[in-house]
């Protein structure tokens, strides 16, 4: 790198925008007064976790027992006194997961929780237990996290979720925190100005899409204040991870440059990359090149300074869903981008996402395959896909899971894939799998499917599902009880009994939160057109879950679980319903129509109801996250256009009209009672007012409304209000009460969709 633009990267590391990002010693956990000997990341973990309990637990590092490099841990023990030993402190929390899971029957997950039945003094397990990993790699979070799980979440939210996450095994964390500012620092030493690199940079919540190289430059520019404050906070989150002994995966460099590179610096090639749903992708630096190098060499030297030091992975997706290579050939870019890697960090693995035809074979036979790692998003998802060492010629991998996409409330998880393929797949002769990869497009859902992918790589022989929701369902709630068993039976046989059959990993998001029509059969582009298992056989859970016993029913797991139960079922009745409103608008029946569309619009107004009871639920929060990062009125204003555009219209009208609309759609509170009900009321009036004078219905401009919507929603909601188990007993009782007609006429159409799904089970 020439001298005068090392000492610009060191002046700008050391001015303003550097300041709040100045390299530190990793943080070291605070030993408080009447800690016991040997107090540790794990132990302060463990304080922040159990704060009536971590005095009675005793972590020890050992890694003699390791066998083969596998990480290991035991746990022994008696009454009140309970020693987890482990290779690092995140193996000795998985260790304590597994305790409180199978010997004291409690529950910490990223949605919820159960401990307030834990006795005073923790029981001892039965001897000494020892488990151990069976692969290497655990890798946790998808690219698009930062986004669709939120872009504007503070410390107090990730010291939390990264103690969840050693807890259930994972040792490899994606953070992407603070790569905006690694950007803007970089690029300032190749000819760009502060303010143009902050017009380029997109708003937090649209980011991980530009670290993709899809866009850029949307909705707004960002501040200064908001670089550095996000810097911070990918600082501490890459701290905390290396403190917990796990991996931080950092974005590596695979070209991504701001427009007008070739201009700034002469003799540079790139290749510019079309168009992404809309928007204009960035354009992309020649891997083959001298300039390539230069500019990877300050992004790694400049990424080591800002996040305390190196990491041994760094995830990159060269030409990410349509980027072209030009006349560039894809093997010696594959080969360049390599290369850079291997030069500021000798030995370190590129982590690249399988999906689509992605990662092709001109990249996996370009480069060193003991140096890639393949997080394979398919893996569940198409029953084509049966031979991975084949697919990518011999590349290690890990067995992933997107069960989500955009973040969507709907419940649901491939498990019966989970339990026949990832052990067989592991195990077959010339295997490589190497790893799993949990990867939702947003995080904090579906807690048993969480806990049950993360089991995957911590257990040995068949997996039975029966008896793991069994358990599960002990653990869950804290004790026994034959309610929270059957309910978590008709889940295992419905929502989590689907199959890869159909060519999904999700489940299907609900009607309410579509864009209006009378044929309309998913919210969302990319999401299944049909229930996937008989919505008929799902309601009984949640009648189930309303028997619990009632001293099982205090807990944040349950109640997560009851309002996840409840707020299904009342969104696979739109899937009933919508029909039957076509039915008698078809029939010209006024009065047939005028009454169930009533019914819709009561149904919309009882789920608003119905997720206001959860903080998890609540629009308000979301929006009120983002505005907590402003600095003045005006940028308060424009991180939550940035937030909850997401959420809505997406981005731009073009990019809504490609697909992205609703493409995050969830069920929310603000949201349901806000956005959805004006569609659905401003399409069912329009219906009426076109009965009532004789002529067609007009065509409404909905990126229009729900554009202005995002830019003005008016009052949301930030706290709860009502009692979930209170308005989870009403959605039963309207469910039931619900006439015959409509559901009589739609029970064989919906039973015949989900038959083939059936059949797997």
């Amino acid at each position: 790198m020439p001298l005068a633009r090392r000492a610009l990267l060191t002046a700008l590391a050391a001015g303003s925008a550097g300041a709040a990002v100045t390299r530190t010693s990793p943080a070291v956990a605070d030993v408080p007064a009447g800690a016991p000997a040997g107090y540790s990341p794990a132990t302060a973990a463990a304080r922040r976790l159990l704060p009536h309990h971590w005095r009675q637990l005793e972590f020890r590092t050992e890694t003699a027992g390791a066998e083969g490099g596998r990480d290991t841990f035991r746990l022994s023990g008696r009454t009140g006194h309970i020693t987890v030993s482990g290779d690092t402190p995140g193996t000795q929390l998985t260790g304590l997961n597994w305790y409180l899971r199978h010997v004291a029957h409690a529950d910490i997950n990223w949605a919820g929780e159960q401990t307030a039945l834990l006795p005073r003094e923790l029981p001892g397990p039965d001897g000494t237990v020892t488990r151990r990993a069976n692969v290497p790699h655990r890798f946790v979070l998808n690219d698009t996290n930062d986004g669709y799980t939120g872009a504007y979440l503070d410390w107090p939210y990730w010291e939390r979720e990264l103690d969840v996450l050693a807890l259930h095994g994972y040792n490899e964390v994606l953070v992407y925190a603070g790569a905006d500012a690694l950007y803007h620092r970089v690029f300032q030493a190749f000819g760009y100005e502060d303010e143009a690199l902050r017009e380029w940079i997109p708003g937090p919540a649209h980011q991980p899409w530009w670290l993709l190289q899809n866009l850029s430059a949307f909705p707004h520019p960002v501040s200064r204040q908001l670089l550095d404050a996000r810097a911070t906070l990918g600082r501490r989150i890459a701290d905390r991870v290396r403190e917990l002994g796990m991996t931080p995966v950092f974005p590596g460099y695979f070209g991504t440059v701001p427009p007008g590179f070739a201009e700034r610096n002469p003799g540079a090639r790139t290749v510019e990359q079309g168009e992404w749903m809309g928007f204009a992708r960035p354009d992309w630096l020649d891997p083959r090149t001298d300039h390539f190098a230069e500019v990877a060499a300050a992004f790694y030297r400049t990424q080591d300074e800002m996040f305390g030091g190196p990491s041994t992975l760094y995830k990159m997706d060269l030409l990410h869903e349509g980027g072209t290579p030009g006349d560039v050939p894809v093997g010696d870019a594959a080969r360049g981008v390599e290369r850079a890697l291997q030069e500021a960090h000798p030995g370190a693995v590129w982590v690249i996402l399988g999906w689509q035809h992605n990662p092709p074979r001109e990249i996996v036979d370009a480069v060193d395959k003991r140096h890639m790692l393949v997080v394979d998003g398919l893996s569940d998802r198409f029953p084509t896909v049966v031979d991975r060492e084949a697919d990518w010629g011999g590349t290690p991998y890990a067995f992933g899971s997107i069960w989500n996409f955009g973040g969507h409330t709907a419940l649901g998880a491939n498990t019966p894939d989970w339990a026949e393929l990832y052990e067989k797949w592991r195990t077959k002769d010339g295997s490589m799998l190497r790893g799993v990869a949990l990867m939702p497009e947003a995080a904090d859902n579906n807690p048993a499917a969480f806990a049950l992918f993360s089991d995957l790589a911590w257990r040995e022989g068949a997996l039975d599902l029966q008896e793991w929701f069994t358990e599960w369902a002990h653990a869950r709630y804290g004790a026994r009880d034959p309610h929270a068993a059957a309910a978590w039976d008709v889940l295992r046989r419905t929502a989590y009994g689907t199959t890869r059959v159909d060519r999904w990993s999700e489940a299907a998001d609900g009607l309410f939160g579509a864009r209006p029509s009378l044929t309309v059969d998913r919210a969302a582009r990319w999401s299944p057109r049909r229930l996937r298992y008989d919505w008929s056989e799902f309601e009984p859970a949640l009648t189930e879950l309303l028997q619990v016993e009632p001293r099982l029913r205090t807990s944040s797991a349950y109640r997560c679980d009851l309002l996840d139960v409840a707020r299904q079922a009342l969104s696979n009745r739109s899937r009933v319903l919508l029909p039957e409103i076509r039915t008698a608008y078809e029939a010209a029946d006024p009065d047939r129509f005028d009454e169930l569309t009533g019914v819709w619009m009561e149904l919309v107004d009882l789920l608003d109801r119905l997720v206001a009871t959860d903080s998890r639920h609540l629009a308000g929060r979301w929006v009120a996250d983002a505005r907590a990062w402003g600095a003045s009125d005006g940028e308060r204003e424009r991180l939550a256009y940035d937030n909850l555009s997401l959420l809505t219209v997406w981005g731009t009208r073009a990019g809504a009209d490609a697909g992205l609309r609703d493409y995050a759609n969830r069920e929310w509170a603000g949201l349901v009672g806000g956005l959805h009900r004006l569609r659905w009321a401003t399409y069912f009036g329009e219906l009426r007012a076109a009965w009532r004078e004789d002529r067609a219905p007009e065509a409404i401009d909905w990126f229009a409304l729900e554009d202005r919507w995002t830019r003005d929603p008016g009052a949301l909601p930030t706290r709860t209000t009502g009692d979930t188990y209170a308005v989870a007993t009403e959605v039963r009782d309207r469910l039931a009460a619900l006439s015959a007609p409509f559901v009589a006429s739609a029970l064989s159409a919906s039973s015949a969709a989900s038959a083939s799904s059936t059949a797997q089970r």
